[in-house]
């Protein structure tokens, strides 16, 4: 049987994509810098794993943090160019989501 041969950087993006609550992050960071809190609430996933996908995120040159030497002092999580080039996928990921998938309450 003849497989079809998967390119290896459509494979890296899928696998990068399919980790959980990944494309939520980057979903809301589509309209701008959050900091940890406000990521942290508004996808309502814990601290311990919110971080480790921001810093794999940071890693992989989607996802730049700032740090503000206030006081308190203030970090800030937003997209890289390389990030922000996903909105025309997250766009078309909500559009199908919206046309194909039923309007279920949590």
């Amino acid at each position: 049987m003849n497989q079809a041969l998967i390119c290896p950087r459509f494979e890296k993006a899928m696998s990068l994509m399919s980790q959980r609550w990944t494309g939520l992050v980057i979903y809301q960071l589509l309209t701008g810098p959050k900091r940890f809190c406000t990521l942290e609430s508004s996808i309502g996933i814990s601290g311990r794993v919110l971080s480790e996908r921001l810093k794999d995120l940071e890693h992989q040159g989607i996802v730049k943090r700032a740090v503000y030497p206030e006081t308190p002092v203030r970090i800030e999580y937003s997209l890289t160019e390389k990030g922000e080039a996903l909105e025309p996928v997250m766009r078309e990921i909500e559009k199908w989501s919206q046309t194909w998938l039923p309007n279920e309450m949590k």
